[in-house]
Order: structure tokens, then sequence, then C-alpha cells
């Protein structure tokens, strides 16, 4: 990663602030994106800290065109190229297909989906120009079936095919597009989806049962990986679902 520019989704919590500060350690030049003004704060003082190098953007890529083309743009202006795209923006929210509230499902599909489509829509011309790449962060609610979190599972589920089809048409461009499915990784999503503190332990104590490798992941798992997909050590994949789950897809539904 030395030396490559990335934008980093979702940089302020989990997954993605774990990916940013791993790129930064492998000499990427990080645009880190978020909704969280003091979260990005404490994130590039943490990158600069440890002399890395980092652009913090201050968006809410649900509102459409806009915010996408100002963290591009700004991006553009702190480094002069893009070399990777990580998507890692998204949000949870309970239900069934009775029970699930419209604004809800719109929600997670606007973060989760139509957000991530547009950053790569507007990335691609730049990524052309370095035959750089893009990480989706998935989900393994996208290849399984799991209760009370229906329009997530679709959300994610639309991910992946949105991950596979624009590889393929990407591919004469240069562009590889990959993502990766973790399974239950210790993160604040759940409780911004309305766990409390006490119900959130439960769930980690019970997902040591169903994911076969016998406990959770961590964010800096999930970050290795995406290094990997991102790096010229994956040049020949492209169109890829990685699972990083401790198993959990291979499990039946309990």
């Amino acid at each position: 990663m030395e030396d490559k520019v990335a934008i980093v989704t979702g940089a302020t919590s989990g997954i993605g602030r774990a990916t940013a500060v791993l790129f930064a350690k492998q000499g990427a030049k990080v645009a880190a994106v978020g909704r969280n003004a003091q979260a990005l704060a404490e994130l590039e003082l943490e990158i600069t800290g440890a002399g890395g190098d980092v652009k913090t953007i201050e968006a809410d890529l649900s509102l459409g065109v806009e915010p996408v083309e100002m963290v591009v743009n700004a991006t553009l202006d702190a480094f002069r190229g893009i070399d990777v795209l990580v998507n890692g923006a998204g949000i949870l929210a309970n239900g069934t297909i009775e029970t699930t509230d419209v604004e809800d499902a719109d929600a997670m599909m606007n973060i989760n989906v139509r957000s991530v489509f547009l950053m790569m829509q507007k990335c691609i011309p730049y990524l052309e120009k370095k035959q750089g790449n893009i990480v989706n962060i998935s989900s393994v609610a996208g290849t399984r079936a799991f209760p009370n979190v229906l329009a997530y599972c679709i959300s994610k589920a639309a991910v992946d095919q949105l991950t596979r089809c624009s590889a393929l048409e990407l591919a004469p461009k240069g562009i590889r597009v990959n993502a990766v499915n973790p399974g239950v990784v210790v993160t604040d999503i759940h409780k911004r989806g309305g766990m409390d503190n006490d119900k959130y332990a439960a769930f980690l104590e019970h997902s040591k049962t169903t994911h076969p490798l016998g406990r959770v992941g961590t964010t800096e798992e999930v970050a290795e990986l995406i290094a990997f997909l991102a790096s010229d050590k994956a040049s020949w994949i492209t169109g890829a679902t990685y699972e990083i789950d401790g198993g959990r897809q291979l499990t039946c539904a309990r």
C-alpha cells in the first residue's frame, strides 16, 4: 500500500476505522470519510501520531450525489489520485418481513447500497488511471438468511451482486472489484441498531456457539483481508465475495 491513495468510507468506527488505520500503517495516503466529526478528529490524531498520512472528510453519504462528489474532489485535491476505494459505511436495523419499518428499510438500502453504488461510479475514472481496485464491506448476511434482519440481509445481498456485476464490467478497464463478508465482529453496529449493552453482551456470548471456530471476529482481522484484496498480491482476484466469518456460513440457522 506504500504511497497508494485509498478512500475509506465508514472510517469512524468498526471495520472501516480498522482498515483506515491499517492502510496508513502500510504507507497509504488515506482519505477517511465519516459523519462523526469528533471520531474523525480522533482517527486523524491516531494516524498522524503514528507517522501516517490522512485526510479526514466529514460527509453524510445518505444525502445523495453531492456529498459523494465532495468526497472524491477532496481526495483528489489532497492526494492527486485514487488507487483504492473501500466502501465501509453501513447501518443495521432489526425487523421481519412483517415488522420492518419502511423508513428503516429505505435507510439501509440508501446507505448500504446506494452510497456504495455512487462512490464506485464517481471513482471509476480515477481508478482507471491508476489500474486501481474496489473492496466493498458486505456481510455473511448477504449470502445467508437470518431472522429479524430481513432488510439488512437484502441490502448486503445487493452489495454482493453489485460487486460481481461491476467486476465483470470494469475488468476491461483494469479495475478489480471484490467484497468481504464478515460474520459477527465486535463493532458498534448492533448497538446503533438498537441493542443495549446487556443484549449485545448476550448476543456476543451466543455467537460463540453459532460460529464453528468458537468465537466472534475482530475488526483488525477483517482489515487484514481488505488490505490483501486491495494490494497487488491479489492482482488476479476480481468479482470475489470472501467469507471471513469463523465458518458461520457453513452452519444451519440456529
